[in-house]
């Protein structure tokens, strides 16, 4: 571990180094590549100077405790010691998480697609249940959610959702929502009282930049046409409507929630580009079947993940054997303590890879 830390030391040195070159100053792409390698660093180097600081610490700290000279001065030195020996403990076990794989999505932003499930109409409400869960917990964090298309089911609901939330880390925090996700309640509609269990469908993409999603001219069909559904006067005065079909694959996205051609075009490339970023990745992973699958992107969405029991007031994620009570603060979007966990059996997991 300490080689490894002695070479990120040096080859942060050696960023910084580099971006104050006068042709890399002027050259921006280079700049913006150093300096998201460098951000990607801050934190273990910033966790391995600390840890060097406190090492010298307790060496000094150590020979005033044996200082026999001053035995006021040698009990203060054992106290400031024991402080200083459970910081280095703590830091050493921050230095190994912090060296795990970091996955190179989750500083993203997420195209976020719900759709309904087995159950009609109740599994159309519960998408819109878990749409709007996903909102609030986007905005208690501040990041911005815009909705790229939606249709609606006869009984209220979305058949489909698709939006997307934009800041830093969306990514990381919405990619352990995938999977299906299955609700147990009585649904409005039922007479009897009896429990229904329906599910929806949560994918999580990350959205991609166009350097790392080619899509050439000749592979891409435009459609235009009317937008329907509520949307103000115009909504059937002006074709604004797109839809985009890319031709080897056949994936087909619509986005009509914009009132302007040009914004509907820009999201609906959004989401095409993720969808074709998620497919290599698949490619990628399928190709290497001796290594662990990671969870961005391995088709996990077709296993149940969580379960929402109403008459129990219990929600149960079966990836890690979590209980939590409280539905309803859950559904207004307090979703930290869950996700948390989530993502500490995840480091687990790798920590566990890395030492066998």
């Amino acid at each position: 571990m300490w080689n490894k830390l002695e070479q990120i030391n040096k080859r942060y040195e050696d960023i910084i180094s580099e971006m104050s070159k006068p042709e890399v100053v002027s050259d921006h792409t280079v700049v913006m590549k150093l300096a998201k390698e460098k951000a990607s660093l801050d934190e273990i180097v910033g966790l391995y100077g600390e840890y060097k600081a406190t090492i010298k610490g307790i060496e000094d700290t150590r020979l005033l405790q044996d200082d026999k000279s001053d035995p006021e001065i040698a009990a203060l030195a054992k106290q400031e010691l024991h402080e200083l020996e459970e910081k280095r403990d703590r830091l050493q076990e921050q230095m190994k998480f912090a060296l795990l794989p970091k996955d190179p999505n989750d500083d993203r932003n997420v195209i976020l697609e719900i759709r309904a499930g087995t159950g009609g109409d109740e599994a159309a409400i519960f998408g819109a249940d878990l749409f709007k869960m996903y909102t609030r917990y986007a905005q208690s964090k501040r990041w911005g959610v815009d909705i790229i298309s939606v249709s609606e089911g006869a009984g209220g609901g979305y058949k489909e959702v698709i939006a997307e939330v934009k800041g830093k880390g969306a990514f990381s925090r919405f990619k352990y929502e995938r999977g299906v996700h299955r609700v147990q309640r009585v649904p409005v509609t039922e007479a009897s009282g009896r429990i229904h269990t329906s599910t929806a469908t949560v994918a999580v993409l990350p959205e991609v930049d166009d350097v790392e999603v080619e899509i050439k001219p000749e592979d891409l069909r435009t459609d235009i046409f009317h937008s329907g559904g509520a949307g103000g006067q115009n909504v059937n005065k002006v074709a604004t409507a797109v839809r985009l079909t890319h031709i080897p694959t056949g994936i087909v996205v619509v986005c009509q929630d914009e009132r302007s051609q040009l914004q509907n075009r820009i999201k609906a490339m959004n989401v095409l580009k993720a969808r074709l970023y998620e497919m290599e990745q698949q490619k990628q992973e399928a190709e290497m079947t001796s290594m662990r699958r990671s969870q961005v992107g391995s088709g996990e969405r077709a296993e149940k993940v969580r379960t929402y029991n109403f008459p129990q007031d219990r929600l149960t994620d079966h990836r890690i054997g979590l209980t939590l009570h409280n539905l309803p603060k859950i559904l207004s979007g307090d979703l930290d303590e869950l996700v948390d966990s989530l993502a500490t059996d995840e480091q687990a997991r790798l920590l566990q890879e890395q030492v066998a």
